[in-house]
């Protein structure tokens, strides 16, 4: 009777040890199953050249890492909304301090916006080709506005820039209408006019590729509705610095300077698909992005 107690009691203890491990190997594979979903980070995405090609690059960069990078396209005002809702991780473009001023104060209880800049020479204003020799200031536009038939050519409503055109209308009395499209129409149209020598007027930004493709000049901006220089930030859902804070450093660590965003837009403009035409630029200047991983 002891020795079929002692072995009812090895056979427990043995039942026991077995369900131990099974809930053991369960709860690491639930765990290394959450650890790797939680490699997958969202990233808005806006139809603006360098935007486009800034997005690709870290998804690039971020893929060599193991990360699983998704790229979402929308406009300004969305983007905000999805990373205050936590739809969306990262925006990495934030221009400060005017371009995107209303979405700073907007935001900034439930986003949260860097205080690291990737891009610290920035330059907004309306801009026409260098051949409108009589208009060099904002100032001038209603003295010549019938060049323009009164028409500011802009691009997505949602954008910061286009509400400060807006409020540069309002501050220098223009007798002019802003035209929402896109930024790709709005490109196309200025191409059109260049070819045709004819008179544009439209709101543009530096860096983009577009400067080096035409001869376009900044209007003298007096009462500096624009602003002065702008800083590009990047901003994030509230609780990825927790989340993900190896990437945070990176993205902190980030500075890009003429010359280097120039080339990368260049390469993404000129490839078949943006991916490819980062993954290019990505491998020229590794040592470059080894100092934003450190």
């Amino acid at each position: 009777m002891n020795k079929w107690k002692e072995k009812l009691s090895l056979i427990l203890v043995i039942l026991m040890v077995t369900v131990l491990a099974a809930c053991g190997s369960t709860d690491e594979e639930a765990a290394a199953g959450s650890q790797e979903s939680g490699k997958k980070i969202s990233i808005g995405q806006i139809n603006w050249a360098e935007n486009i090609a800034v997005t690709n690059m870290w998804k690039v960069i971020l893929e060599n890492k193991g990360y699983d990078v998704e790229l979402n396209n929308l406009n300004m005002g969305s983007t905000m909304q999805a990373l205050e809702s936590g739809d969306l991780d990262v925006s990495l473009e934030i221009w400060l301090p005017v371009q995107d001023a209303n979405y700073l104060k907007e935001y900034q209880d439930t986003v949260n916006f860097s205080e690291a800049t990737w891009y610290d020479n920035a330059k907004v204003g309306l801009v026409v080709p260098t051949y409108v020799e009589e208009v060099n200031s904002v100032e001038d536009l209603n003295e010549h506005k019938e060049l323009f038939n009164s028409e500011i050519v802009g691009f997505g409503p949602g954008a910061g820039t286009m509400e400060v055109t807006e409020q540069l209308i309002k501050d220098y009395d223009l007798e002019f209408e802003l035209l929402s499209s896109s930024e790709p129409a709005m490109l196309a149209e200025i191409g059109n006019a260049i070819e045709n020598k004819e008179p544009i007027v439209a709101p543009l930004w530096s860096p983009h590729w577009i400067f080096s493709k035409y001869d376009l000049k900044f209007l003298e901006d007096p009462k500096k509705t624009f602003g002065g220089v702008e800083k590009i930030h990047h901003a994030t859902r509230q609780g990825f610095e927790e989340d993900y804070p190896e990437v945070s450093e990176w993205f902190k660590n980030w500075k890009m300077n003429d010359q280097q965003i120039g080339k990368l837009i260049e390469y993404v403009e000129n490839a078949e698909e943006p991916l490819a035409g980062a993954k290019k630029w990505v491998e020229e200047n590794q040592k470059l992005i080894d100092e934003w991983m450190k």
